[in-house]
This record gives C-alpha cells, sequence and structure tokens, in this order.
C-alpha cells in the first residue's frame, strides 16, 4: 500500500508539473501575441514622441505607421504561428515545411515584413536552399523574434533548443549575433517555462553577455531600441529584470519605442513563460480575435506534447 501510494504521489507530482509547464507554455505564446499588438502602436517611435502623444502607452489601441486595428498582431507573432502550425502539422521538426510556411505567408501579402526575412523567403523561393549565406547584415531582430514555437517544441533539451535555434534562425538571418540571441530568447523561455524562476534566467542573461559582450544588458535612456539584436535583446531584458510584474514588463519595454512590436513579443514571450497566465491582464487578451487566442493555446499545448518533456525524454 505504502509503495502504491507513493507511486501514485511521483504521478501526481509529474502531472502537475506538466500541467504548470502547459500554462506557462501558453502564456508565453500568448504573451508574445500581446507584446505585439501593445507595441505596434508606437513602433519606429522615440520615447519622447510616446510621451508627448500618449503619456504612459499601456492599452491595445492599434493604430500605429501600420495603421492596424486595436489587437491585430504583426510579422512577430506570424511568423511564429507558420513555425508552430508546421511542426504541428508534421509531428515533429521539419525546416523544409517551416520554409514553405513562410513561403505561403509572404505570398499572401502580409501587413509588415522585415527586409531580412523577405530576402531569405525569396531566396527560398529561387533555390529551395534551407540556409542563408553568412552575411554581416544579418544581425537583426527578425529570427529572436519568433523563438517562441521552437522553445516550446525543445522543451527541456538544451542541446536540441541549440540546433534547432539556429535551423530556424538560418533560414532568414545567418549571423553570430543572431544566432547567440535566438538560443538565450529559447533559455530564458526554457527557464521561464520550467518554473526555475527569474534568478536562473538573470544567470542565463548573464552568461550570454559574458560570451557576447553585445548582448550585455544596461538601463537606455530616450535611446529606442532598433532591430539591431543586440539593441532589441538589451531593451527586453533590462525591462524584463527591472519589472515585477507581466504588465510593469510590457509597459516598460514598448515605451522605450523604436521596433517596439519586436521588444514587446520578446518581451511578453518571456514575461509570460515566468509569471505565468493569471498575470496577463485580461483586458489585453479580450483585444485580440479569439480565434486567434484559440489557437495559440492549441498549438502550444500541441508543442508541448511534441517536445522531449511532454514525450518523457528528458529530466
Amino acid at each position: 500500500m505504502a509503495r502504491g501510494l507513493q507511486r501514485r504521489g511521483r504521478v501526481d507530482v509529474a502531472h502537475d508539473r506538466l500541467c504548470d509547464v502547459r500554462d506557462r507554455a501558453r502564456a508565453a505564446f500568448l504573451g508574445l501575441a500581446v507584446g505585439d499588438a501593445l507595441g505596434a502602436t508606437v513602433e519606429f517611435m522615440l520615447p519622447s514622441e510616446i510621451r508627448a502623444q500618449h503619456g504612459i502607452h499601456r492599452e491595445i489601441t492599434g493604430g500605429g505607421w501600420l495603421r492596424l486595428a486595436p489587437g491585430h498582431v504583426t510579422d512577430d507573432t506570424e511568423m511564429s504561428l507558420c513555425i508552430a502550425r508546421a511542426i504541428a502539422a508534421e509531428g515533429g521538426w521539419s525546416l523544409p515545411a517551416i520554409a514553405d510556411r513562410f513561403a505561403g505567408w509572404l505570398r499572401s501579402g502580409p501587413t509588415d515584413v522585415g527586409n531580412t526575412c523577405r530576402r531569405g523567403i525569396q531566396r527560398y523561393l529561387h533555390d529551395r536552399s534551407l540556409e542563408a549565406p553568412p552575411n554581416e547584415g544579418d544581425a537583426g531582430n527578425g529570427a529572436a523574434m519568433r523563438m517562441a514555437p521552437v522553445a516550446i517544441a525543445t522543451l527541456a533539451d538544451d542541446a536540441l533548443l541549440e540546433r534547432r535555434a539556429v535551423e530556424q534562425a538560418h533560414l532568414t538571418h545567418n549571423h553570430p549575433l543572431s544566432d547567440a540571441a535566438c538560443v538565450l530568447v529559447g533559455r530564458m523561455l526554457h527557464l521561464g517555462c520550467l518554473g526555475r524562476g527569474r534568478v536562473s534566467m538573470l544567470r542565463a542573461a548573464e552568461a550570454a553577455g559574458e560570451r557576447d559582450p553585445a548582448l550585455r544588458f544596461a538601463p537606455r535612456r530616450d535611446l529606442a531600441p532598433t532591430a539591431y539584436v543586440a539593441d532589441t535583446m538589451r531593451a527586453v531584458l533590462h525591462a524584463f529584470f527591472q519589472a515585477s510584474t507581466f504588465e510593469e514588463c510590457l509597459v516598460a519595454t514598448v515605451n522605450q519605442g523604436g521596433d517596439a512590436d519586436t521588444t514587446g513579443a520578446i518581451a511578453g514571450a518571456i514575461a509570460g513563460a515566468c509569471f505565468g497566465p493569471d498575470a496577463i491582464p485580461r483586458r489585453w487578451v479580450k483585444r485580440l480575435d479569439r480565434a486567434l487566442v484559440r489557437e495559440l493555446a492549441a498549438l502550444s499545448d500541441r508543442l508541448v506534447d511534441l517536445s522531449p518533456l511532454g514525450r518523457g525524454e528528458s529530466p
């Protein structure tokens, strides 16, 4: 009887742990979309311009240079969905399937496409190659912004995360700093989804900064972060580690302006994984399309099931 109770106890603990991981993974994917929608309004603005026009920007209102309807998302969420849909449909990782999804998305005439992403997808359409050649101009944030589904699908295998992060990045961006940023975002998401806490996440960020000094983060004053991936990561990490809530993190991130949809998306994913679904303001979620919210949750669950953790292959 005692042994049976112990076995059931271990099963219950494992079940509870997996449920918590699922919740955090859903929050990461949803947080990405929320941050994208919140930040798009103030994309390419300076902090001083945001203050003059919005005071503190804290509501999902649409508009911005893309003239979005409230709650609409941009390429950050859309390219992440391409990856998630490809993995879910294939039942596992398939780089050609991801590239095909990117190609279909580009052909659909999306509202916004980064120049490096466009160039990489057009190269794939032309010669079907799955890796862009190394390019000094590829140190943008277009690969790091779509890391949420990659991280969820590799829980909790760090070596697998690193391989998949670089593979998906090189479809459009082939630069060591982009690679390092993708891996860092993925590791932060792993730690958040596994409930390891912000101390562990801070150690991971600091270790990445030791390896790549461009990724070291520090306070910024009225310098809107550009699409340069080091700018993006410094803005995100500073806001995340200074904040005590999901909302505080997102508001601080997007009010830095600059490439605010992408900084918002990355910060939203990391903060969602860390703080969990209950921390995401309901008023923000209600502004998103309901079908999108449902799909994000369903895809996240599917990716967890397909991950090493979901298959019982990792500790």
